[in-house]
């Protein structure tokens, strides 16, 4: 069920964005906000869902698998957007997840070998702060 919902939600989002997510390249200003309105919502959601992967215990490449799969639809989003700020910013959303991927890879850890709570934070961190940009491109 959870898939099909994806599937249904990156559809719809990419559909809005072909009407012209702040670019313009709607009929009224409508079409383009609720465009950018359903990007900012995926974008959200994925965002929202590579933080908790991180936050979440597991294996490193049960991590890295899951963070792979945001990075897979945060893509599809950009390739699907019209307006190139969209565009980059969303590809800005899928730099952090791999960075975060890369990060999860070589886990650091403290002075005691425990998983340095403070980099996962700096690291989700990053995403969101990415994830906002979507917002700011947007509007």
């Amino acid at each position: 069920m959870r898939g099909s919902r994806t599937t249904a939600v990156l559809a719809l989002a990419g559909a809005l964005l072909l009407s012209g997510c702040a670019s313009g390249g709607g009929a009224s200003p409508t079409p383009s906000a609720d465009a950018c309105a359903a990007v900012q919502s995926a974008t959200r959601d994925i965002a929202n869902g590579a933080q908790n992967t991180l936050a979440a215990a597991g294996t490193p490449s049960e991590i890295e698998a899951k963070l792979k799969g945001y990075s897979e639809r945060i893509l599809a989003l950009a390739e699907s957007a019209d307006n190139a700020a969209v565009a980059d910013a969303l590809t800005a959303v899928d730099e952090k997840i791999a960075e975060a991927s890369a990060f999860v890879a070589g886990l650091p850890t403290n002075e005691a070998g425990e998983i340095d709570a403070g980099a996962i934070v700096d690291q989700q961190t990053a995403i969101q702060d990415a994830a906002s940009a979507v917002k700011a491109a947007c509007g």
